[in-house]
């Protein structure tokens, strides 16, 4: 759930959708293809900058951030700014390729045996961590070791306390073995290896690898200036080839309006707009000349979630009477200017496991005025609700500096008040946010995102297993059938009976109400035209970042080594 300055490419994490979205100044990595949505550029039709260049190494590329990395050991973060720096340090065994099908990365190849109970690897030799040692299968060992070991916590331990038996076979060879089918055995290995050099014996929690790390990827740290930037630089030694650009920058900036201004006067040369600045903002020769603008469904749903711990919030009936109250396609062309689609569940629409009989709730102001009745909260004269003495009041929390939301937030406040709920809106600096608020459970409802995954298994948002402090399942979720359901989807490997299975989940979700999907936002990123080597595919538009290049003339930074 990010407020996303998520630049991500998703290479290495293909369960980045654990993590928080911080912001709608994300560039989400997927172009939705089933809902044919194509990208577009500044110009109709116009995919790069004119005549075609020689690729070339140099210059540097800045992207906009709303929020700042906590933590590089991915293991431990749970927010997308974390994430997204993290995938250009750090390899993985497989990636997804432009078409969203898994691809060997730092394996050279990799098979699926006994219906897909057991997985052989053969990894790449000559694979250098940045400190010169070579990358092999005690690395991939250890940091499976490091995940499940109870002490680390790591919110994504449950896809590795999958596997039975994970055996070194040789110094390039692994093989994973698996009591039963497990749907996302392969995106399991799609996860950061870490080095088992540095790290064994390190108390994972407390090291400075968290903002030094040593990794084997496209890319390594070269600075972190706390609340100002980070800055990578391309490596020499990395086994995929060096990549072209020799920098990349990811500024912070907290705001949306300010981060446009820097966009506008050359300080920035990446980020994702709002609808508003992508519709009426960049409009002109000026913008056409200067940069590409693309358009795409974003793999990433909003939601007002609730804190069901919380007494008011326990009652089903007032979560359905709040959920009816709201009307999301106001949000979508009031806030989204129509850059999106209500939502109703958890899946990106157009995909398999997407239901395709239900629809976003509709708004039904009489019918939430009539549950809220039953539930014991009555209207006084003051217009407001209360039920014995209590008024029905809440809080609405959600990130500073992203503008959709709080206008999201704004909205869903003007339409609550109108059943008689009195909303309030707080906003809290990202860090902070999850940090204090969201992964303690010290919240009435927030609005946040998830990133969608490419395998629909929802199990670590929503098993009553994960609802613990520090949990994915935050709201503290708890349903027999739910769990039931989802240990089955993860087990089953036929598609067809996976549908069946994820459209109950879909429904039982919409009957509960635990949250009030809102919507799916499109991706509006603008990217400066000297870049050049950008392919829009079904995966968006950063799956091959390290081929993008700035042809030698058109090279603005010498970066200084």
């Amino acid at each position: 759930m990010k407020s996303t300055s998520s630049f991500a490419n998703k290479k290495v994490l293909p369960w980045i959708f654990l993590c928080l979205v911080l912001s709608l100044s994300t560039l989400p990595s997927r172009a939705e293809k089933a809902r044919g949505i194509p990208a577009e550029s500044g110009r109709e039709g116009v995919w790069d900058s004119g005549e075609k260049a020689s690729p070339a190494d140099g210059d540097r590329i800045v992207f906009g951030t709303i929020g700042e990395a906590s933590n590089l050991i991915t293991y431990l973060s749970t927010d997308s700014a974390s994430h997204e720096v993290a995938d250009l340090i750090f390899t993985a065994l497989l990636r997804y390729n432009k078409n969203l099908e898994p691809e060997a990365w730092a394996a050279e190849w990799y098979r699926l045996e006994d219906g897909g109970k057991r997985m052989l690897f053969r990894l790449r030799k000559g694979i250098l961590w940045e400190d010169g040692v070579e990358l092999t299968a005690e690395d991939v060992a250890f940091t499976y070791r490091l995940v499940i070991d109870p002490k680390t916590a790591s919110p994504y331990a449950e896809d590795f306390l999958r596997v039975k038996e994970l055996n070194v076979l040789d110094r390039y060879t692994i093989e994973v073995i698996y009591e039963e089918f497990f749907a996302r055995a392969v995106a399991t290995w799609m996860s950061p290896i870490l080095p088992k050099h540095i790290l064994e014996g390190r108390n994972i929690r407390d090291t400075p690898f968290s903002r030094k790390p040593v990794g084997a990827g496209p890319y390594r740290l070269k600075e972190w200036q706390s609340g100002s930037r980070i800055v990578l630089e391309a490596s020499e030694t990395y086994f995929g080839g060096r990549p072209h650009i020799d920098e990349v920058i990811y500024r912070i900036i907290p705001d949306d309006a300010t981060m446009f201004m820097e966009l506008r006067a050359g300080r920035l040369d990446v980020m994702n707009l709002n609808p508003l600045q992508s519709l009426r903002q960049t409009s002109g020769n000026w913008w056409d000349n200067e940069f590409h603008k693309y358009r795409y469904l974003a793999p990433v749903y909003i939601f007002l979630g609730f804190n069901l711990r919380h007494p008011f919030f326990s009652d089903i009936r007032v979560r359905k009477a709040i959920s009816l109250a709201i009307n999301r396609q106001d949000i979508v062309n009031g806030v989204l200017l129509g850059q999106g689609e209500a939502a109703f569940g958890p899946f990106k629409p157009g995909s398999w496991a997407y239901h395709q009989k239900l629809q976003p709730v509709a708004q039904d102001v009489a019918k939430a005025e009539q549950m809220l009745d039953e539930a014991g909260f009555m209207r006084k004269k003051n217009g407001l609700r209360e039920k014995e003495g209590r008024p029905l009041a809440f809080t609405i929390l959600t990130n500073q500096g992203n503008e959709q939301r709080i206008l999201t937030a704004t909205l869903i406040q003007s339409q609550l008040a109108k059943i008689g709920v009195e909303a309030h809106i707080r906003t809290v600096e990202w860090a902070a946010f999850t940090r204090e608020f969201v992964h303690k459970g010290n919240f009435d409802a927030v609005i946040l995102g998830w990133t969608i995954p490419q395998d629909p298994d929802i199990f670590q948002i929503w098993h009553s297993s994960q609802a613990h402090d520090g949990g994915l399942n935050f709201v503290w979720y708890q349903n027999a059938e739910m769990d039931k359901l989802l240990e089955e989807g993860r087990s089953t490997p036929n598609r067809a009976q996976r549908t069946r299975i994820y459209a109950r989940i879909q429904e039982i979700l919409n009957e509960e109400q635990p949250y009030c999907f809102l919507f799916v936002p499109y991706a509006l990123p603008i990217v400066q035209r000297r870049f050049e080597g950008i392919q829009p595919a079904l995966a968006g538009i950063m799956y091959n970042f390290e081929k993008w290049f700035v042809p030698k003339a058109l090279q603005r930074h010498e970066v200084v080594k």
